[in-house]
C-alpha cells in the first residue's frame, strides 16, 4: 500500500527538493502540491492524504494554525527554514521537523518513521494499534480568525452557527464570535455527528436542541427555521427516527 503525500510550500525549490527524494521511493505516491495552507484544506476533503510536509511561514495562513484547524490530522512533517517553531509544532504531535536545507540522510530517517509505524500497524495487535493511534484521536476544538485573533472554540460549547453574508456568527454557550468566513467552510471544521444543516444559513448543534416547534427548533431561547429541503432529514437526526 502506497503512502499518499501532500506537499506544502510557498518555495518552488523546496517542492522540488521533497518531490525529488521521494521519488526513490516506490511505496510513497506524491497526490498533490500547493503553495499554500488555504488551497490544501480543498485538497484533502477531495482526496485520501496519509502524510503532509509542511512548511510554516505561508502566505493566507501559517502551517501552525493550519494544523489547529485540521480534523483528523494524517501524519505531518514540518519542512521550516527555521528551528524555532519546533517545540510548539511537536506540542501538535507533527512526526517530524525537518529544517531547511533538507539533506537525503536527515530526510531519509524522517520516512524511517512513517515505515515503522506503517509495519506496526500492519502486524500489532488491536490493542497496540489503539495506543499507536491515540494522539490521532478525533479533535474537540477548532480555531478561527476573530479581529485578528485566532481563537479557540470547542465543539461541545457551540449553540449554532448562524451565516451573516460574509461572515459568520458562531453562537455558544459562553459568548459569541464573529468571524470573516462561510458557513460551509466552518461546517467542514466540525464533526458531522453533533452537527447538522438545517437552513442555507444555520447549522446547529444536535445536542442543543430543547424542541421542535412545527418547521422550527428552539436552543436556549432562540427558535431557528428549519428550511424546507431540510426538514425531514433534520427531523429524523434530532429525533433518531422515534416519534413518542
Amino acid at each position: 500500500m502506497k503512502i499518499k503525500c501532500l506537499i506544502i510550500d510557498d518555495e518552488p525549490l523546496a517542492v522540488k527538493i521533497i518531490k525529488k527524494y521521494l521519488e526513490k521511493f516506490d511505496n510513497y505516491e506524491i497526490v498533490n502540491t500547493c503553495n499554500n495552507a488555504i488551497e490544501a484544506f480543498d485538497i484533502l476533503q477531495k482526496e485520501q492524504i496519509d502524510l503532509i510536509f509542511l512548511d510554516i511561514n505561508m502566505p493566507k495562513l501559517n502551517g501552525i494554525d493550519f494544523i489547529k484547524n485540521l480534523n483528523n490530522p494524517p501524519f505531518i512533517i514540518i519542512t521550516s527554514a527555521s528551528s524555532e517553531y519546533a517545540v510548539e509544532c511537536f506540542e501538535h504531535d507533527v512526526l517530524d521537523y525537518l529544517v531547511k536545507p533538507i539533506f537525503f540522510k536527515r530526510f531519509m530517517k524522517a520516512l524511517n518513521k512513517i515505515s515503522r509505524i506503517v509495519h506496526l500497524q500492519n502486524h500489532s495487535s488491536k490493542k497496540n494499534l489503539k495506543k499507536l493511534n491515540s494522539k490521532h484521536s478525533p479533535p474537540t476544538h477548532f480555531f478561527v480568525k476573530v479581529n485578528k485573533k485566532m481563537v479557540k472554540i470547542n465543539f461541545k460549547d457551540i449553540l449554532y452557527i448562524e451565516s451573516l453574508k460574509d461572515y459568520v456568527s458562531i453562537k455558544t454557550v459562553y459568548e459569541d464570535y464573529t468571524t470573516h468566513n462561510n458557513l460551509l467552510k466552518i461546517s467542514k471544521l466540525i464533526p458531522e455527528n453533533d452537527f447538522i444543516r438545517i437552513h442555507r444559513s444555520f447549522t446547529i448543534s444536535l445536542h442543543k436542541v430543547e424542541a421542535i416547534d412545527g418547521n422550527r427548533v428552539q436552543i436556549e431561547n432562540k427558535m431557528i427555521p428549519i428550511g424546507r429541503n431540510y426538514l425531514k432529514e433534520v427531523k429524523t437526526k434530532i429525533l433518531n427516527g422515534v416519534n413518542v
